[in-house]
């Protein structure tokens, strides 16, 4: 049986957020979801310059979970841009 999750600390953002290329219209793009955990991990380490320790005190988790965070965050980050791909940034950011 999987360990509970822990509750992650993020700033909440209203409703989705959606980013995407100008001349492409949406039902023919691929959609990538991030989510408010990988943005506050990508914002705390890439935007404030926090180590990833001190970004995880913040945010109540391991080290090793903003790790993770950061990878799945800036894989999906550098896709939506390199692919023409939107991107999604909400609560339920699991893809």
């Amino acid at each position: 049986m999987p360990r509970p999750r822990k509750e992650r600390k993020c700033r909440h953002f209203e409703g989705d957020r959606v980013f995407k290329p100008r001349s492409i219209p949406m039902p023919e793009l691929e959609v990538l979801f991030l989510g408010e955990d990988e943005l506050e991990a990508l914002r705390l380490c890439d935007v404030e310059g926090l180590h990833q320790a001190l970004a995880g005190d913040r945010m109540g988790v391991s080290r090793g979970t903003v790790q993770r965070l950061l990878k799945s965050g800036r894989t999906k980050l550098v896709r939506a841009l390199v692919e023409n791909a939107a991107l999604v940034i909400g609560p339920k950011g699991e893809s």
